[in-house]
C-alpha cells in the first residue's frame, strides 16, 4: 500500500529516481536508522513535477531542489529531468550546483532525440541565476532567482520571480500553454506540528497546511489538519485509523486527503508518516489506494494536483 502513496505514479517514479536514487531511502512508513534525528535527506529535498511540452511532445519535467553548502551557504542544487509522458523514456537531464561560486549563474545545452518518425535532434537549453537568491527553511529559494528551460526558442518552464530577466537572457518567446504543476513532494521535520504550502489549482491561491499530531504523550492520539489556520479535518482513535482518507473542500474544490501514520505509531523513533492531498473531480469519487497515480486519467489533462508530505518526528 505504501508504494502507491509514496510515489508520483508510473511515469514520475522514473524521473524521481533519476533525480535522486537516494531519495527513496527512509521515505516509506518503515523506520529509518538512528534515534531522535531525521535522516539528512529528510531535511534537504523538494521535488516538483510539471506537465509540459518539449520538442513537440508531452513530457514530465521534474525539478528537484537539494540543500547544499559551501560558499553559498544555503544555496540549493537543482536537478531538471525531462521524461517522455507516453513512453517514460528520459529525454534529458541537467544538474546545477550553484554553491560552486562560478555556477550560481549560467546555462547548459542538451540534445533531445526527435520524436518518432522525425530525423535529427532538438537542442534544449537550461538557464539559471541563483546569485541573489534568498532562502527560507526549505531548500528551494523564496525569491531573487530564476530557472528556465527553453526549447526551439520557446519558454518550456520558468521558475522564480525574475521573469523579465529570464526572458531577456534567454531570448525565448512565451509558450502557447504554460507548464502545469501536477505534483509536489517534500520532507518536513518537527515534533508535533508539520507545515507545508500548496497551490491546489493553476494560478490559484497558495494555502498554508499544518498537520498537528502528538503520538508520544496522548493516550488516544488524534490527528488534526489545518488549512490557513482553520481546522478542516480531525481523525480520532488514530491507533485504529492509522491509514485512511477523507474529502475536504478547499476554495470550493474537493481535495482528497490520504494519511498513513503507521510509522509514527508502530515504527522506530525516526519513522516518517506520509500524507497526500490530491484534488479530485467530485467529493463522492471513490479513490482506491491501488490507483493513486498522478500521471493517469484526468491529471494528465491538467485537472489535478497532488502534494505528498513525508513528515519526520524528532525528539
Amino acid at each position: 500500500m505504501m508504494r502507491d502513496l509514496t510515489c508520483f505514479g508510473d511515469a514520475s517514479v522514473q524521473i524521481a529516481d533519476a533525480a535522486s536514487s537516494s531519495s527513496s531511502s527512509g521515505t516509506g512508513g518503515g523506520g529509518a536508522r538512528g534515534r531522535g534525528k531525521a535522516p539528512a535527506a529528510a531535511r534537504s529535498r523538494v521535488t516538483c513535477l510539471y506537465h509540459a511540452r518539449l520538442a513537440g511532445r508531452p513530457c514530465a519535467l521534474s525539478v528537484t531542489w537539494t540543500r547544499g553548502g559551501g560558499l553559498a551557504g544555503q544555496a540549493a542544487a537543482v536537478s531538471v529531468v525531462a521524461v517522455d509522458a507516453a513512453s517514460g523514456d528520459r529525454l534529458c537531464r541537467a544538474d546545477v550546483k550553484p554553491w560552486l561560486f562560478a555556477k550560481r549563474k549560467g546555462s547548459k545545452s542538451l540534445d533531445v532525440a526527435a520524436s518518432s518518425g522525425a530525423a535529427g535532434s532538438t537542442k534544449v537549453d537550461v538557464f539559471w541565476d541563483l546569485s541573489g537568491a534568498r532562502f527560507g527553511p526549505a531548500p528551494e529559494p523564496l525569491e531573487g532567482f530564476y530557472v528556465a528551460v527553453v526549447c526551439d526558442r520557446e519558454m518550456v518552464l520558468l521558475l522564480g520571480d525574475m521573469r523579465k530577466e529570464a526572458y531577456r537572457k534567454t531570448g525565448a518567446g512565451r509558450p502557447a500553454v504554460d507548464a502545469l504543476l501536477v505534483a509536489r513532494r517534500e520532507h518536513v521535520v518537527g515534533k508535533k506540528v508539520f507545515s507545508a504550502m500548496a497551490q491546489f489549482c493553476h494560478h490559484g491561491r497558495c494555502h498554508d497546511i499544518v498537520i498537528e499530531c502528538d503520538t508520544a504523550s496522548a493516550k488516544d492520539p488524534s490527528l488534526v489538519i489545518h488549512i490557513d489556520r482553520r481546522p478542516v479535518m480531525r481523525v480520532r482513535r488514530l491507533a485504529w485509523k492509522f491509514r485512511g482518507n477523507q474529502t475536504i473542500l478547499v476554495d470550493g474544490l474537493p481535495v482528497e486527503v490520504f494519511w498513513d501514520v503507521h510509522g509514527w505509531l508502530f515504527g522506530s523513533a525516526t519513522s516518517s508518516a506520509v500524507f497526500m492531498f490530491q484534488t479530485c473531480q467530485a467529493p463522492e469519487k471513490s479513490m482506491s489506494w491501488a490507483y493513486l497515480q498522478i500521471f493517469k486519467e484526468h491529471q494528465l489533462q491538467g485537472h489535478g494536483f497532488s502534494l505528498i508530505i513525508h513528515a519526520w518526528k524528532v525528539e
